[in-house]
């Protein structure tokens, strides 16, 4: 079978690779879409972000729908010729962070597509996969394979949300309007926030974010006071969600939020300075946010029940034989947000 793999940077190459015989507890998968996410261009253009640096080829992509071919024979619920959406989490179910619930800080974590731990984990931009039963989630006959690969980074939107707490009824910032934070804000119209506003540097983002559920829409770039007005009494906003990973965004967050507002940092940019005199003041919850685990299932329900209607995130999708054209079009923020890749006969 024919896999993406990232030998460094600006090294990506199609190639050949086999595919293992599945156990009685897997499932083979002829994989259809895959969603270029944020990681996957840092491993393409840089061959890593921050610490983490390509050791040995890997092949890259964790955001992946499918259709179910060969079914292990302790496989249960899963049926050959089923659609499915992929979950990447793979956690190990018997550390200590495992058995206290946070599946996603597994000790073991074996998730698509990663070069934290070496030997580095493959991802799955291949025609193929071979997967664990519970990795395989039905979709609803109405909704695309291509809409399915987008639970994953629902996935996180969602964890985001677990982080935040309640924002039911709450005033909600979101800056940064990629697919995770577009996304994000879908989720956060189904939680129940009062009020949505999104920020961004550039309108296309800010366009999806409208469509997504935001009540208003602030390009910081071309409106750089527009925010000026939450600022009074403190800060308006009661939650954060800085999706961006930028510094600037941060200190932004934190000028408009309520005392004891909870900030979630959602982006990952790499490490920055903070105001601590301002966090201590305003008393500010200054969360992080990592992955997901349990939350894939419920995004795939949410999609299913067309709660969540992620078709505003997609602006390109290429066939596999141009992964490569795929991948810059990705890199170009001014025309792209999700771009996938359809794979080989899905």
């Amino acid at each position: 079978m024919l896999s993406l793999i990232c030998h460094g940077p600006r090294d990506l190459r199609l190639e050949q690779r086999d595919l293992p015989a599945p156990q009685a507890h897997q499932i083979q998968v002829q994989v259809a879409y895959g969603g270029i996410c944020g990681s996957d261009l840092h491993y393409a253009q840089h061959g890593g972000f921050g610490t983490v640096r390509i050791k040995e080829p890997i092949a890259l992509g964790h955001e992946v729908s499918g259709i179910v071919g060969t079914v292990g024979a302790d496989v249960q619920g899963v049926t050959a010729g089923q659609r499915i959406a992929i979950s990447p989490s793979r956690p190990c179910g018997q550390c200590r962070f495992c058995q206290a619930g946070q599946h996603n800080h597994c000790l073991n974590m074996r998730f698509y597509g990663s070069a934290m731990p070496f030997p580095h984990i493959q991802g799955a931009f291949s025609e193929q996969l071979i997967i664990e039963g519970y990795q395989a989630h039905p979709i609803a006959d109405h909704l695309s394979l291509s809409e399915a690969a987008l639970a994953e980074p629902l996935s996180v939107g969602l964890h985001a949300i677990q982080r935040a707490g309640s924002v039911l009824g709450k005033q909600v910032l979101v800056t940064g309007c990629g697919p995770i934070g577009s996304l994000l804000i879908g989720a956060l119209r189904r939680a129940g926030a009062a009020r949505i506003v999104a920020a961004d540097i550039a309108d296309l983002p800010l366009k999806c974010a409208k469509e997504m559920g935001a009540d208003e829409t602030i390009n910081l770039k071309t409106q750089a006071q527009a925010l000026d007005k939450y600022k009074v009494d403190k800060g308006q906003f009661d939650v954060v969600f800085e999706a961006s990973g930028s510094e600037a965004a941060l200190r932004t967050g934190l000028d408009v939020i309520v005392p004891r507002g909870v900030l979630i940092t959602v982006g990952m940019g790499g490490d920055i300075s903070l105001p601590m005199t301002q966090i201590v003041a305003k008393e500010v919850d200054l969360r992080g946010t990592f992955r997901f685990h349990a939350e894939f299932a419920t995004a795939v329900r949410f999609l299913n029940e067309g709660l969540v209607n992620g078709k505003p995130v997609i602006t390109g999708i290429l066939p596999m034989d141009r992964a490569i054209e795929a991948f810059d079009l990705a890199a170009d923020k001014s025309q792209s947000l999700k771009v996938q890749i359809a794979f080989a006969d899905a």
